[in-house]
């Protein structure tokens, strides 16, 4: 199965405090460093549940963009797309105690893809994952477009995660609905605030609930989480679990999610180590 995953990569920063923010002062916090970005976590994750795997998006060949190149690519996933010589994104995730966090991203050169840049041969696959965050800036928005348009003439399956809460009603939720309805994906992952401001499913679309805790809703087959023994950080396990979904369905979904939370960092553990 060949998956293609299009959107974000960059340097991730996790900073996990051990006691609340102490604001004005200092707070004793576990600093790691992993490739991120939702685009990029998806392939990891793709990658490492037994797939061939492809990142598609625009990065830089600067010390943050080869940091996060070189770990996506132990993971063996093939990156394409064009590289600038400086800006790669970067993104700092405030984790609490409980594994709550909070994400100051700056996305750099991934929101200045063109569609020109696209070569047809990378979109070539049997699914295309495309992260919300790309819909959500120009020009990268035409190029996942046109990206989806490539990829539905091999036959391709399109899934689309709507990604942010915040970047959705920034964005004003009424024109994002209508964009991505006018993409008619087949599959839609989302969280419940993201469904919430989104306005609910789509019709005729698969929808994927993720509720964190509570477990997940694939398409209105309810499924519990799998208990953990702790959960140590929740960023990207959204992402796990949408790759986990697109590789084997539901069980691979809420396994994946699992590995991710009882790790520090979004990307599976062979994409760490920086």
């Amino acid at each position: 199965m060949q998956v293609v995953s299009l959107g974000d990569l960059v340097l991730d920063v996790v900073v996990r405090v051990r006691s609340e923010v102490a604001h004005g002062a200092d707070t004793p916090a576990q600093v790691a460093l992993s490739a991120g970005g939702q685009g990029a976590n998806v392939a990891a994750w793709v990658a490492a549940l037994g797939a061939s795997s492809r990142w598609v998006g625009k990065r830089a060949d600067d010390a943050e963009g080869r940091l996060a190149s070189e770990a996506l690519a132990r993971v063996g996933v093939q990156l394409a797309g064009p590289v600038e010589t400086e800006g790669n994104g970067v993104i700092v995730s405030l984790v609490e105690p409980g594994g709550e966090r909070s994400m100051f991203p700056d996305r750099g050169v991934a929101t200045l893809l063109e569609p020109v840049e696209l070569r047809p041969a990378w979109l070539v696959c049997d699914h295309l994952h495309v992260s919300g965050y790309a819909l959500l800036a120009e020009p990268v928005v035409r190029a996942a477009v046109r990206a989806i348009d490539v990829a539905r003439m091999s036959g391709a399956r399109v899934s689309v995660d709507l990604s942010s809460w915040s970047a959705i009603r920034d964005a004003g939720a009424e024109r994002f609905r209508g964009l991505v309805e006018s993409l008619g994906p087949d599959v839609v992952f989302a969280n419940e605030e993201e469904d919430e401001i989104f306005g609910g499913p789509l019709p005729g679309v698969t929808w994927i609930l993720k509720r964190g805790v509570h477990g997940c809703s694939f398409g209105g087959d309810e499924r519990a989480a799998l208990a953990v023994s702790e959960v140590v950080d929740t960023t990207g396990a959204g992402d796990a679990l949408a790759a986990g979904w697109i590789v084997g369905g539901p069980d691979l979904a809420l396994e994946a999610a699992a590995r991710c939370v009882q790790r520090t960092g979004s990307m599976p553990e062979s994409a760490t180590g920086i």
